[in-house]
């Protein structure tokens, strides 16, 4: 799984659809190809501190990670960005959220 980097990328995920939840909001930009799917992450400063957000930054990257051993969906940009409550929410939880904005977002799609 590759990684966005250019903020043209993140931008453009940002014009995509969005599946809010507690944690963070999921956002999808299809592509048109079949190359694997890419993630990035962004937490603003209004969520904390620099540990805070690389708390949060930390959290939803293995939350992808784990989600990315089932399988994500190739052909479409990712984009998690964090908010303030996936500091004190149980991991499980973010987990269940991700699986199901995932969930959302495929039938939206379609």
């Amino acid at each position: 799984m590759e990684r966005l980097r250019r903020r043209a990328d993140f931008l453009a995920a940002a014009t995509g659809i969005k599946a809010p939840t507690a944690g963070f909001v999921l956002q999808v930009r299809p592509r048109g190809d079949q190359a694997p799917g890419r993630v990035g992450f962004t937490v603003a400063r209004k969520v904390g501190t620099a540990v805070e957000r690389n708390r949060v930054r930390r959290r939803l990257k293995e939350v992808v990670r784990l989600a990315a051993a089932t399988g994500l969906p190739s052909g479409n940009d990712y984009v998690l960005v964090g908010r303030r409550p996936a500091l004190s929410l149980p991991f499980e939880q973010i987990l269940n959220d991700f699986n199901r904005a995932l969930g959302r977002l495929r039938v939206a799609h379609r």
